[in-house]
């Protein structure tokens, strides 16, 4: 039986992950009383407890929370972004990778990736691994998702009454291209330098499209939308969390891809579309599901040598 402990069980991202654990015959869920969530001397007593600790948490409270494991047999899967980058931290994104499966199978110190990045990275990384994509390809990304994606303060804001109306329309931010995801973005494709990154928020719950636009012949190798898609269904074969759709799949649904479609779900879809000269890929996933908690969840699965699907939503 894994001691499970949730650091932050009342945000978004651990009340989800509080809800796909509490049914699970393989674990003993640790919980601390309300009254003392924030005591530190009470979080560490839970933290050490646990053979296993989710963060949930802003990243400042997410070092402090780490630096009260007082061994090294506690297993931290970090929800927030404050060591997708650090060393001695494994990248929970498994379908890249044995090396990355192996390192969230082996270690201790896990971070979660973040919702948009998970889109991002699903289709940048394979173009740069196999070649198809040089490292100083000037990426673009157009990037869609539900308001939850925000957190407690932009769910209540949404689904106020007599709310803005400008709510009611997408709005696109992070104006600045400093988003907090761009630092993983890069770091974990490889590439030269930081991505165009243009995030939009829009008023549905959950759900999210991350779209890459590419020349075809800035590419390093002669590829057509369909050559792109096949390279995509070899490189994530026999990966259960994603689903490379069939060339032209997108006629399915009056030739549209929603951004809600795979809201409640823990897995991913991949659509290539386009043409000879520009092709264009799309990752459609839920933010709360592989993009966060779902996520989370397959990094403690594979971490605890469950099934790796168990208590997911595939």
């Amino acid at each position: 039986m894994t001691k499970v402990f949730i650091d932050g069980s009342e945000g978004t991202t651990g009340l989800r992950i509080n809800e796909r654990l509490e049914g699970r015959d393989d674990i003993e869920l640790l919980k601390i009383p309300s009254e003392l969530r924030k005591d530190p001397a009470e979080i560490k007593k839970y933290i050490n407890e646990s053979d296993v600790t989710f963060l949930c948490l802003p990243d400042a409270a997410a070092v402090e929370a780490v630096a009260l494991a007082d061994n090294d047999r506690v297993k931290i899967i970090d929800a927030s972004t404050a060591h997708r980058t650090a060393p001695g931290w494994a990248y929970g994104y498994p379908e890249l990778g044995e090396s990355f499966r192996n390192a969230i199978k082996t270690g201790n110190r896990i971070a979660v990736p973040g919702c948009y990045a998970t889109g991002f990275i699903t289709c940048v990384y394979p173009l740069i691994k196999g070649g198809i994509m040089g490292s100083d390809y000037p990426v673009s990304v157009f990037a869609m998702s539900g308001y939850s994606g925000g957190g407690k303060k932009m769910i209540a804001a949404y689904e106020a009454a007599g709310r803005p109306a400008e709510l009611s329309s997408p709005r696109q931010y992070a104006l600045s291209q400093m988003h907090k995801h761009l630092k993983e973005m890069k770091a974990i494709t490889g590439l030269d330098r930081t991505p165009l990154f243009n995030p939009v928020v829009c008023d549905y719950y959950s759900g999210m499209v991350v779209t890459l636009s590419l020349y075809a012949d800035m590419l390093k190798k002669k590829m057509t939308p369909e050559n792109v898609r096949d390279y995509f269904a070899e490189f994530f074969t026999g990966e259960q969390f994603i689903t490379v759709m069939p060339y032209g799949a997108e006629a399915e649904f009056s030739n549209f891809i929603g951004s809600n479609n795979y809201s409640g779900r823990d897995d991913l879809q991949i659509f290539v579309t386009g043409n000879d000269e520009r092709i264009v890929v799309n990752a459609r996933f839920d933010n709360l599901g592989k993009g966060a908690s779902g996520a989370a969840i397959q990094c403690f699965n594979i971490a605890t040598g469950a099934p790796e699907s168990k208590g997911l939503v595939l």
